[in-house]
C-alpha cells in the first residue's frame, strides 16, 4: 500500500520519461497537479463578468453608432461590479503601488468585498480619488518625464470609466486614428503607413509631435468636449440636494419643470428610450435625496414611483416626424414632387 505522498511522487515519475530517446530535455513535461480551491470557478466567473460587461456596453455602442447626435444622459449605471472586477484583472500584477501602498495581490485577497464596497461608494457619491504618487522616467535627451502613479482603486475606476467612454467615442474616430485606442497600437499604425507608402504615390511624410500635451491640455475644454455627447445629471443632483428639506410637492413641481424642459428639446421621434431613461434617473435621484433626509425615511422605490407618476411627465414623443415638420415650414411643397430629384435651398423645395 502507498500513502498519499507516495502516490503523488509515483504519478510525477510515471509522467516524466527517461532522457534516453534522443529528445531534448526541454521538451519533457511533468503532469501538473489539479488546482485547489475554486480556481476553476474563478475563471468561469471572470468569463461571465466579461460577457455581462460586453452586453451592457454593446447597447451603448449601438446607440452611439446609429445616432451620431445622441446625448447620453445616464452612463453611471454601466459601472457595475462586473466591470470593476474586469478592470481590476486587466491591471498589471507587478505595477508600483500608489500613495496607499496597496498592491494588486493584497487587493485580490479580499476582492469580492472590496469591489462591492467600491461600487457602492461610486454610486452614492462617496468615492474620492487619492493623490497620485509622483515618479520620473528618464528620457533620451537627459531630461525626466514626470509620471503620476495612481492608487490601485483609482486605476480600477479610471479603466472602468474609460471602457464606458470608449463605447461612446470609438464610433466617432476615423479609421486612420491609432493612438490610445482599444485593439490598436504602434505596430498597427506602422503597418498602415507601410501599406500606404508602397501602394500609393507619396511625395512627403509629416512627423509632428505636440510637446507636453498631457501636461498642458485644458481640463475645462475636455469637459466641454465630453458634454457634447454626455449630459450622467450632475446639475439636477446638486440642485435636489439644495432642495432636500423642501416639501415634497415643491420638489415635485420643480422636477416637473426639469423633466418637461428636457422632453421639450429631446422628445423627437425614435428617442423615446432616452427620454424615459432621463425620467427614470431623475426619479432615482429624488428617491436618494428623500432617503437622506432621515434614516427612518420610508421612501421606497414603490413610493417614489407613485410620486413620479403624479408629478413627472410621462415619456412620450412631443415633436413631429421630420418630413411632417418640413412640409409645414415650407408651404411651397408640391404634392407631385418626389423626394429623389428634389433640390433643397434656403427658401424650401424647388
Amino acid at each position: 500500500m502507498m500513502n498519499g505522498r507516495e502516490k503523488s511522487d509515483s504519478a510525477i515519475v510515471a509522467a516524466k520519461p527517461a532522457n534516453n530517446d534522443g529528445q531534448p530535455s526541454a521538451e519533457l513535461v511533468e503532469r501538473r497537479a489539479g488546482a485547489e480551491g475554486n480556481a476553476g470557478w474563478d475563471r468561469t466567473r471572470r468569463a461571465q463578468d466579461r460577457e455581462s460587461v460586453s452586453q451592457g456596453l454593446d447597447r451603448v455602442r449601438h446607440v452611439a453608432r446609429t445616432r451620431k447626435k445622441e446625448r447620453f444622459t445616464a452612463l453611471l449605471h454601466h459601472v457595475t461590479p462586473d466591470l470593476l472586477r474586469t478592470s481590476f484583472f486587466a491591471l498589471g500584477r507587478r505595477a508600483a503601488p500608489g500613495v496607499d501602498g496597496l498592491t494588486w495581490q493584497a487587493y485580490e485577497a479580499d476582492l469580492d468585498r472590496r469591489i462591492e464596497d467600491l461600487h457602492q461608494r461610486i454610486h452614492r457619491g462617496a468615492y474620492r480619488a487619492l493623490p497620485a504618487r509622483r515618479g520620473f522616467i528618464p528620457k533620451t535627451d537627459g531630461s525626466r518625464r514626470p509620471l503620476a502613479i495612481a492608487a490601485l482603486e483609482d486605476k480600477i475606476v479610471q479603466r472602468a470609466t474609460a471602457a464606458v467612454l470608449n463605447a461612446v467615442y470609438e464610433e466617432n474616430f476615423l479609421g486612420f486614428s491609432y493612438g490610445f485606442r482599444p485593439g490598436r497600437g504602434a505596430h498597427d499604425a506602422l503597418d498602415a503607413l507601410a501599406v500606404g507608402i508602397t501602394r500609393t504615390k507619396v511625395g512627403w511624410i509629416l512627423d509632428a509631435d505636440i510637446r507636453s500635451f498631457f501636461d498642458t491640455v485644458s481640463q475645462s475644454w475636455l469637459l466641454r468636449f465630453l458634454n457634447h455627447r454626455i449630459a450622467t445629471l450632475r446639475a439636477v443632483k446638486a440642485a435636489l440636494r439644495r432642495r432636500m428639506h423642501q416639501p415634497i410637492p415643491v420638489q415635485g413641481r420643480w422636477l416637473k419643470q426639469v423633466v418637461g424642459g428636457y422632453a421639450a428639446y429631446h422628445a423627437v421621434p425614435t428617442n423615446t428610450r432616452a427620454v424615459a431613461a432621463f425620467r427614470y434617473h431623475v426619479t432615482d435621484l429624488w428617491r436618494r435625496v428623500l432617503r437622506r433626509r432621515s434614516q427612518r425615511d420610508g421612501s421606497t422605490w414603490t413610493r417614489v414611483a407613485k410620486l413620479a407618476e403624479a408629478f413627472l411627465l410621462k415619456p412620450r414623443i412631443l415633436h413631429p416626424w421630420p418630413s411632417v415638420r418640413f412640409a409645414v415650414k415650407h408651404p411651397r411643397w408640391e404634392p407631385s414632387a418626389r423626394i429623389g430629384p428634389a433640390r433643397f435651398c434656403a427658401g424650401g423645395v424647388q
